[in-house]
């Protein structure tokens, strides 16, 4: 669980790839879990927690959020091989925000806007790092992650509100020259893509017929992380105001 060699690569580039993360036991027991979660427990879950391209189908299910309510994920948030690599990249030990899960269904699913992860969480400094793994075969067909190299290194940019749900805000002057930089990140089952809290990235929506991009992602901080309170509290009252738009129960 060395994984100092990444850390050059994602302080220059804002990401970096890690092929095959965890032994292949843990990558079945983490899809066995998850398979159990979605099975078991989401059809239990409230608005906030479980969000769809159409709730009417729950094949179009797209993310999940709060899995700590679930014994096993609370406990993943501890996972030595995922902690480790967080905090070999920002350089200072780690906590978790949490575990997400991620899809995009075939022929329901919407782009990801343009959008910079700390824009949502307000930390300060931005020690944070989401560390994505792909759980199918993810590529240009079924709507890659795509980051614009060494946006990191930049202010945040401005946000305004999206009409996508799981992705409230997304970067209001996002232009020809940012898509021009953009890496598109192609990833087998196991591998992950982590990104610096302040890397501009989007995805496109899923345009095959029949492949799922599942993922599922872990958000690690520094200890060193600070939130802005004032700045966190606008955000949320942002989301609210999304998510009643769209028809959610938010209470």
């Amino acid at each position: 669980m060395r994984f100092n060699e990444y850390k050059s690569t994602y302080d220059r580039d804002g990401f970096v790839i890690v092929r095959q993360l965890l032994s292949p036991g843990d990558f079945a027991e983490l899809s066995r879990e998850l398979a159990r979660y979605i099975r078991e427990v989401v059809p239990t879950l409230p608005d906030k927690y479980a969000f769809y391209d159409d709730k009417s189908r729950p094949e179009t299910l797209k993310q999940l959020q709060h899995m700590d309510i679930d014994p096993f994920f609370r406990e993943y948030y501890q996972h030595p091989v995922w902690t480790a690599l967080a905090a070999a990249l920002v350089g200072e030990e780690v906590v978790s925000m949490g575990p997400e899960w991620f899809d995009k269904p075939p022929e329901t699913s919407k782009h990801t806007p343009p959008h910079q992860d700390n824009y949502y969480f307000c930390l300060k400094p931005p020690h944070v790092v989401t560390v994505w793994m792909a759980l199918d075969d993810v590529d240009d067909g079924n709507g890659c992650l795509r980051y614009v190299r060494g946006s990191h290194l930049l202010p945040i940019r401005p946000h305004s509100r999206s009409s996508v749900l799981g992705f409230s805000q997304g970067i209001t002057d996002y232009g020809p020259a940012d898509e021009a930089r953009e890496v598109r990140i192609h990833l087998s089952p196991g591998d992950v893509v982590a990104h610096h809290g302040n890397t501009i990235h989007r995805a496109d929506a899923n345009a095959s017929a029949s492949r799922n991009r599942r993922a599922f992602a872990m958000v690690l901080k520094g200890v060193s992380c600070r939130r802005d309170e004032e700045a966190f509290s606008r955000y949320q009252a942002a989301l609210k105001q999304q998510h009643e738009a769209l028809g959610l129960k938010v209470g």
